[in-house]
């Protein structure tokens, strides 16, 4: 065991490196390509000479390719904690917001707030907050919901919280349909492109106003790490740990509620980030939270910006949402994911 640990450990700390390095290289490619051929060496080269930076290249990077790169190293962290955060609490890799219904009840609520946003209480006063406090209180009814649906006695139902989700998922994706057809030219266009993800609209005064919400959950959820192992056990093992079950579930709700929520606000429906990153992580590093929950939001940032990439130029100078991208990626391996699980029958 003397052995075992520092191998253990020496091994996590090699991946924390690797993902430290892998979020740093896919940053400077995110910055360093585009359609408009900005180049930043061209940029820093201009500061150093001190011959100015040219109005375009200003343009381009700090307003456009430093915004996007910031907003998806905040939603795919996000989403990647949030998942990681769900499966610990359901104890299942197959818990995700994008497959288990959040995202759509999170979407309800953004959509609501585009579209009836004029109509909504307080909405004046709430300002530019209104998007993302709707979508976080949607996407907080929703993993309620769910939680009281799957859950009999101390025993979660897998299978009963993934059907409950898709049965979740329709209800609010026929009512999201209801207030897109509600909805006029302008909000249409806007909602349709918004709805497939994308980091398009990203500026600095929406990066500020999903980082409210989204930072503290990134900051605090190593703190529920130790009660989600625990709760790995089983709930009535938790308890006998010490662990406070009831505290832990609604810490870790509200948690995935406030970044499910303003992610979705922010990016529109993006899936797979969730359910991926985790699963990856628990084969290459173990299913310690403690390091997951650190690791999940350095991978699910260089996923996302990645992908964003692969959105941004495999049809240049066009854009390809970057939801599709994540589900053509992500899709595979959640397949490969029940395959290994035998279906339900293994949950």
């Amino acid at each position: 065991m003397s052995v075992a640990l520092p191998l253990r450990d020496n091994r996590a700390h090699r991946v924390r490196i690797g993902l430290v390095a892998l979020l740093v290289l896919v940053c400077l490619a995110s910055v360093a390509v585009g359609a408009s051929g900005v180049s930043p060496v061209r940029v820093l080269g201009d500061l150093v000479s001190g011959r100015g930076v040219a109005l375009l290249d200003k343009v381009v990077l700090l307003d456009i390719r430093l915004p996007r790169l910031a907003m998806g190293a905040l939603v795919g962290a996000a989403l990647a904690v949030c998942g990681t955060l769900l499966q610990g609490l359901f104890r299942n890799p197959l818990a995700d917001p994008g497959i288990i219904g959040i995202s759509s009840g999170a979407s309800l609520g953004a959509v609501a707030a585009f579209v009836l946003g004029g109509l909504i209480p307080g909405a004046a006063l709430l300002g530019a907050w209104l998007v993302p406090i709707m979508a976080a209180v949607t996407a907080w009814a929703t993993v309620t919901l769910l939680y009281r649906v799957a859950t009999r006695g101390v025993q979660t139902s897998v299978a009963t919280l993934l059907l409950a989700g898709i049965a979740l998922a329709a209800m609010a994706s026929a009512l999201t349909g209801i207030m897109v057809y509600l909805a006029d030219d302008r909000q249409l266009r806007d909602l349709t492109f918004w709805s497939m993800g994308s980091l398009a609209g990203a500026s600095w005064h929406k990066i500020g106003l999903g980082a409210v919400l989204v930072a503290p959950v990134l900051l605090l959820a190593p703190r529920l790490a130790a009660g989600l192992n625990a709760l790995a056990l089983g709930e009535a093992a938790a308890a006998h740990m010490g662990t406070d079950v009831e505290r832990l579930k609604r810490h870790t709700v509200l948690a995935v509620a406030a970044a499910a929520g303003a992610s979705v606000a922010l990016s529109g429906g993006i899936g797979f980030v969730g359910i991926v990153v985790p699963h990856l992580l628990r084969l290459a590093n173990g299913p310690d939270h403690r390091r997951l929950l650190v690791d999940a939001a350095l991978l699910g940032a260089a996923l996302l910006i990645a992908a964003d990439m692969v959105a941004r130029l495999i049809v240049a100078p066009a854009e390809l949402p970057i939801g599709i991208v994540t589900a053509i990626l992500g899709a595979p391996v959640f397949l490969w994911i029940l395959m290994r699980r035998r279906g339900f029958g293994g949950l």
